[in-house]
Order: C-alpha cells, then structure tokens, then sequence
C-alpha cells in the first residue's frame, strides 16, 4: 500500500474494486488509488467481480459500462442486493444522459465518461464519502434519539389484584405474591402501614384455590384483648359474663378459605400459644369447651413491626415467628418505589373520576413534582385520600398545585429552597433550578414539549434527555 497523496481520501481498512476489460485502465486506477490509501482489488468482467464481492465486501466499485462476457449494467442487475451499502460508480466512454439514469436506477451512485483525470476520480469518491458520512451520522442520531424516546417511556405496568406498580421492587413482589398463592403455605407480609398488605393478601387468596371460599381479615390490634380469644376461637353459651349462646369464631367462619391476621405484633402472649397451635395441628378449642375442632384455613400474617427485633424483646414468641414466617414478602414504602406515585395518581384519578361522577383527566407538571418530591409517611393509602381531594377541588380538567393539600405544598416550598442552599455546590443548585424550569415550561405549553423546548432554548433531544434524567413525570 503506498503512501497518500494530497489527494487522499481513503482510509487504510477501505477497499475497492475496479472492473474493467483494458488492462491499461485497470493498472492507472490501480496506481492512483493505492497511493491515497485504498486496498484494491481488479477484475476483467462483470462475471468475475460477482465472485469478488462474494468472497469479500468493497467501500467503492469502479466498473466499466461495456465489457465482453458481462457488460456494467448486467453486473448491476445480476448484483442486485449483494452490492450492500457499496458504491457502484460506472465507467464509459460511450455514455449518454439515459445510460447513467438507467445505471442510477439498478443501483449505482454515479457515473463517469472516459477519458477522465484523476481529479473527477477524486471529486466523485469524496461526495460519496462524505453522503456516507451523513447516512451514518443521520443513522446514529436517529438511534441516540431511540434510545432516548425508549427510556423515556415508561417501563411495563404489572398487576397483582387491584394493585397496578411499574417499580422493579413491587413487581417482584407481584410475581411472588403469584407464586405462593398456588399453595396452602402461611405468609408473612412486612411492611410499613398504608402500603397495601391487606390488598396483597386478598390478591394471594383471590388467586388460589380457596378463592371461592371465604377471606377473613382480622385487626388483632382493633379488637381488646379481653374478646380477642373469643373473636378468633368462638365460646360455648355460659363460658363468660354475657356468652348467652354459642359463637362460632373467625377461624371457623373462614373453615375451607383463608384468614388474614393484621397487626400480628399485637398479637398478646397467651394468644400466641393458642394461635401456634391452631397453625401446626389445625385445630382450635373455643372458650369454654373441652374438646378440640379440626378446622381447613390458611393463614395470611401481617405486620408492621420487626418481628425479629419483638422476639428480642421477649414481646413474641420466636416458635410462632418461624412458624408464621416461611415465605415473608417485604413491601416497599411509596417513598422507595417513587417511579409509581405517577402510576397511582393516575389509577386513583380514574377511580375517583366514576365512583364521584368527575372527568379529571390528568396532573399538572407542577402538581405531580409536588407529589413525586414528597416523602409519603402514610404510603399509598395517602396518596390514595390526597388524589380524592384533589379529584372533589378541581375545577378544571386538570388538577393544579392549588388542589393539593397546603401543608404539602408548603414542605415542597421549604424542601426546593433547602436543596438549592445546601452546601455550597454550583452545579446541584443548577440541575434543581434546571429541573424546575423544565417542570414550569411544561406546564406553561400544556406538556408540549416541542413549544416547552422553545422557551427553555434547547433542542428537542435535549429536554428528552433531561425529562429522562430528572424523572420528571408528564
């Protein structure tokens, strides 16, 4: 390979082809184009520069229009998709207007008459370079901007009973969830209140084989612990003050479904021991009575508390811990699962929109940063009864920062101003003004984010990209 000239517009790894019956035009082209750094290869007809793009793939092919055995255009035609994103440049000394549309046409970027200088060589290869330059250049955009457009959109929606969520940490709680409500083995649910346990617990009994029968919830916090024995295991007439006639308790009413005992942490000791039985030989003995009944429940805990941390503390058993904790399932908070406040919003918009005859269709920009910057310490629930409100106070269609509770707005105020003035970092107080601006030129165009661009004096892609980063939520 020579050296380049000051014609060079190759590169070392480009390769060409030149297809041609005079030896004399094969070794010129062979000559000049070495020397500006092309790899070349050469043939005498069209029937063997097929067996050379077969063998390998050329950046240019140079080929004459009539040559013996297979002229240009047949070479063209036989070709075909073969040829790729290779440019085909024909040569002819014979050529006419109709000769290089009809040539255009099969495939070839250019053509050329003969004789020609070196130059027009030159001048053709860099045009075509450079428009390959440019589909790439334009392929490479389009696939940026794809990406963008891919993470933007939100990720796939899973659902478990009426719960619905988008966050990677719910969803694995939905697919366990699935799974253990195929058997009859106790679960534990842990998490904080106002994240939906109970909804979780009827979603396992509602997908098993007991749905048609029974689900019983139980408060073991609601009921005082006087009447808990009796709630739970039913008493004989006489047993107590005041059991005037026999009562069939709740594991009994529950006998071929399922039960679900919330706030299990304030379970009482004494109950505890009753309760360990009743789960290791399915049977209980009501208040008052001697005998012992053989009961079909399955058993559905949840709670609050650490139950590790209350065993600990002597405050619950660790043999009824084991025995009700074989398969835990952990809900996260709303506050860590914060990609599906948008998610929720929107679910409960619609629940209230038919249950108080309304036709909100959506959040503001502004409203829903108020939301998505807020730290839920009542969880779902919460966000259930302020979307109500919002849904009862709006006026219009939508629902605007006014239509949230003042208290809210008030923490998102302080919380804005602390985090630009914390510390002394310039670029976090700008990605929070930044943000903010984004937020308020979105809502300013009606989540147009073309016009909402405009105002913020960026491109397009740039407020993707930006809306992607700080998870801002349309």
């Amino acid at each position: 390979m020579g050296n380049k000239t000051t014609n060079n517009i190759g590169k070392p790894d480009r390769r060409l082809l030149v297809i041609d019956d005079e030896e004399n035009m094969r070794h010129m082209l062979a000559n000049i184009l070495k020397k500006s750094g092309y790899t070349i290869d050469t043939a005498t007809n069209g029937h063997e520069g097929l067996k050379m793009i077969d063998d390998a793939s050329y950046d240019f092919i140079l080929c004459d229009l009539n040559m013996p055995n297979m002229g240009g255009m047949e070479f063209l035609k036989t070709a075909g998709k073969k040829l790729g994103n290779t440019n085909v440049i024909m040569m002819s000394a014979y050529g006419s207007i109709d000769t290089a549309v009809a040539a255009v046409k099969l495939g070839a970027y250019d053509f050329i008459s003969k004789p020609f200088k070196s130059e027009e060589i030159f001048h053709v290869f860099k045009k075509a370079e450079e428009r390959d330059s440019l589909k790439k250049e334009n392929c490479r955009l389009k696939e940026h901007l794809s990406k963008i457009k891919e993470s933007y959109l939100p990720t796939r929606v899973d659902s478990f009973g009426v719960m619905v969520a988008r966050s990677k940490s719910m969803q694995a709680v939905f697919k366990l969830s699935k799974k253990v409500a195929k058997y009859d083995t106790t679960v534990l649910i842990i998490g904080e209140s106002g994240t939906g346990k109970e909804l979780i617990a009827r979603g396992i009994h509602l997908s098993g084989k007991r749905a048609k029968m029974p689900l019983i919830p139980v408060n073991c916090g609601a009921i005082p612990e006087n009447l808990l024995e009796s709630e739970l295991f039913g008493h004989k007439q006489g047993a107590f003050t005041g059991a005037d006639r026999n009562k069939r308790g709740l594991f009994e009413e529950a006998d071929g479904g399922t039960i679900f005992l919330d706030e299990i942490g304030e379970l009482p000791l004494p109950l505890q021991v009753k309760l360990l039985r009743v789960l290791q030989e399915s049977e209980l003995r009501q208040v008052g009575d001697s005998k012992t009944k053989k009961i079909d429940v399955r058993v559905i805990a949840a709670t609050a508390k650490d139950l590790k941390h209350e065993v600990k503390e002597g405050a619950f058993r660790e043999d009824l811990f084991y025995r009700l904790n074989v398969l835990p399932i952990n809900l996260p908070s709303l506050e860590e699962r914060g990609e599906d406040v948008a998610l929720l919003s929107e679910h409960f918009i619609n629940f209230f929109n038919k249950k108080l005859d309304k036709n909100v269709k959506e959040l503001t920009p502004e409203a829903m940063s108020v939301l998505l910057n807020y730290s839920w310490p009542g969880n779902v629930r919460e966000l259930e009864n302020v979307i109500e409100r919002a849904v009862v106070l709006a006026e219009e269609p939508v629902i605007h920062q006014e239509n949230l509770p003042p208290e809210m707005l008030a923490r998102f105020e302080t919380k804005k101003t602390d985090a630009v003035f914390e510390g002394f970092s310039l670029k976090k107080a700008q990605k929070i003004i930044e943000k903010e601006l984004i937020i308020k030129a979105l809502s300013e165009t009606g989540g147009n984010r073309t016009k909402a661009a405009r105002l913020l004096e960026i491109s397009h892609p740039s407020l993707l990209s930006k809306i992607k980063l700080y998870n801002i939520t349309l």
